[in-house]
């Protein structure tokens, strides 16, 4: 195939990690492709030696985050009545009405979703939003960009991020062909897709299968099923450094047996430092028995509350900290960014953890890429602050019910168990679980897991061919 340019664009953190720091970047250059990062994060790319064109301060038409919020709320409104199932209502955030304006806004929001709350009311909302973004500053300085570079495909790396609705708008006007990757597992049924591209990438035919539920209008043609980049770290050997110096480096003790407690941000898991606690516990009355272990506590990278300092340091003998490195470049919307650093430390750290501790997140399908167990913390907090929280919503959203077996992750469900569980995982083979995990991981992410950006490549030539 003769040279393309490939335009990426990159409009968060998370386009970073799974294609800037991945060998998606390296295989395209192989096959002769030029490519070019459209780079709407503050991260310099060119110290990668990575071409980019930056995008500063990308700003949205004023009334476009409205329609947004309304196009996302009539989706679930659809959803339940497409599945007879009120889970849906679960995906609401509240909506903020702490002073005069945002009244107003809720006001306007409320009567958008009124007036449009129907198949041809989403159809309208939708309309609205690429309408108000053509008329921007940052849609026409896409398009001088796109007629200056003249690249042959545009692929978003985000399918939910509204400042990438104008670069790929104007693509489309111009004939460039467009696609966008679902980043996440969980992203499909919560009603946040807000572009409409020409073409998509997802990580399975579950996936596949849920984007045409939600979105009949798109076509099997449309869909490539490739995979997620976000796994491929965890089977590149190169990456993996000795016990010895990774104990060393991080100032743990070459002794003890580790317990990884993966955090959660304050929404998902506001009681996640109540949880850290409960597993000190077991871990200390393990180590009474006889057992030599220790915790590594690994925050959610977004979480920079105080929220675990008191059991942090009432367990300061069990729990050891290996924070994320992500870095915080800046104050807009996009400046907390994963690095190429904490790529290998995620990796070294699943690979010499035990298994993880962790309230129902993808870290299940981390660890059993190394074929190690996950727990999944699964009981509320008695007389706890967040009344109207309970864990019983997470595990009732609609990814979990892709697990083929509840036995694919042990489940803790009150803290008096956690210390018989930890010991059986620790001096059981755990067969099963792991059997059960890995047939989960694969329905979840096509495999061979490490070949998700050759596939997301020949996807690209063959569109452009």
């Amino acid at each position: 195939m003769s040279k393309k340019k490939i335009f990426i664009l990159l409009p968060d953190g998370v386009g970073l990690r799974n294609f800037a720091y991945t060998h998606f970047h390296e295989i395209g250059k192989q096959k002769g492709h030029e490519i070019v990062f459209w780079n709407y994060t503050p991260f310099c790319l060119k110290d990668f030696g990575f071409d980019e064109i930056v995008v500063q301060n990308p700003r949205l038409h004023p009334i476009t985050d409205l329609y947004k919020k309304a196009q996302i709320q009539i989706e679930l409104s659809l959803n339940i009545k497409r599945a007879n199932d009120n889970v849906y209502n679960d995906y609401r955030f509240p909506i903020s009405r702490k002073n005069l304006k945002e009244n107003l806004k809720y006001i306007l929001l409320k009567s958008l979703i009124l007036r449009n709350n129907s198949k041809n009311g989403i159809v309208r909302v939708k309309n609205k939003i690429k309408e108000k973004e053509r008329i921007t500053k940052h849609y026409f300085d896409s398009l001088e960009t796109l007629k200056s570079e003249k690249p042959d495909f545009v692929f978003c790396t985000n399918q939910r991020i509204t400042q990438a609705v104008a670069p790929i708008l104007a693509a489309q006007d111009l004939g460039i062909p467009t696609a966008t990757f679902i980043f996440s597992w969980d992203n499909l049924p919560k009603g946040t897709k807000i572009l409409d591209t020409d073409y998509y990438f997802v990580w399975s035919n579950h996936m596949k299968d849920e984007l045409k539920y939600y979105y009949p209008y798109i076509k099997d043609e449309q869909i490539f099923v490739t995979g997620t980049t976000q796994f491929e770290p965890h089977f590149e050997k190169e990456l993996l450094i000795s016990k010895e110096q990774f104990f060393k480096d991080n100032n743990l003790d070459i002794n003890k047996k580790y317990i990884c407690f993966s955090g959660d941000d304050i929404t998902t898991s506001p009681y996640d430092e109540v949880y850290l606690e409960d597993t000190a516990k077991a871990v200390e009355e393990l180590n009474k028995k006889g057992q030599n272990l220790g915790i590594i506590f690994r925050r959610c990278p977004v979480d920079f509350s105080n929220r675990y300092d008191a059991v942090l340091n009432k367990y300061a003998h069990i729990i050891h900290v290996i924070n994320p490195k992500w870095k915080k470049i800046g104050e807009i919307w996009n400046s907390i960014l994963p690095t190429r650093e904490d790529y290998i430390l995620q990796v070294n750290t699943i690979y010499h953890s035990e298994f993880v501790v962790n309230l129902g997140s993808s870290m299940v399908f981390d660890f059993i890429a190394f074929n190690k167990p996950c727990c999944f913390i699964n009981y509320d907090i008695q007389n706890g602050l967040h009344k109207n929280w309970t864990v019983k919503k997470i595990y009732k959203f609609i990814h979990f019910r892709s697990m083929p077996d509840k036995n694919s992750v042990y489940w803790l469900t009150e803290p008096e168990a956690f210390s018989e569980i930890f010991e059986n995982i620790l001096e059981s083979n755990n067969k099963d679980v792991l059997e059960n995990a890995q047939k989960w991981f694969e329905k979840i992410n096509l495999h061979p897991a490490n070949k998700a950006s050759e596939r997301i490549w020949n996807a690209i030539e063959k569109v452009i061919q």
